[in-house]
């Protein structure tokens, strides 16, 4: 039997890291108890997994997902937004209960196109140095 080597899989996934990356992923699939896609010939888990992506059995970009999705710890999921025609009344009657609890507005100090240039004026530029 001939042994797989890393050139029998650059092919496949061109840059070497993320090949190691994802056979040691599948190698521990394998050790964990995953289901192998090919015969062993009595080989360890990393060289099933290197023959396995040589072989194609295994779709590089199914393992990449499986190892981002294995590293996530916290997965975000998008819910739909809610829709804002269920916030406004029905009948058009204001309610005073949820009034209450209705967030109060936030303002902004306004400044005057006048006072914004007053202040860029007043802007010191840095003193040049002979370090840059």
């Amino acid at each position: 039997m001939a042994r797989v080597t890393v050139e029998d899989c650059i092919d496949k996934v061109e840059n070497r890291f993320e090949l190691v990356l994802l056979a040691s992923h599948r190698a521990r699939q394998i050790s964990q108890g995953g289901q192998i896609t090919i015969p062993r010939d009595n080989d360890k888990n990393p060289v099933v997994a290197l023959r396995e992506i040589a072989d194609e059995t295994l779709s590089p970009g199914d393992l990449k997902e499986d190892l981002i999705h294995s590293l996530q710890k916290h997965v975000e999921v998008d819910e739909p937004e809610p829709d804002p025609a269920q916030f406004l009344p029905a009948d058009g009657a204001e309610d005073v209960a949820a009034d209450a609890d209705a967030p109060e507005s936030v303002s902004f100090a306004a400044m005057s196109e006048e006072e914004l240039l007053a202040g860029i004026e007043g802007l010191v530029p840095p003193e040049k140095s002979d370090d840059y």
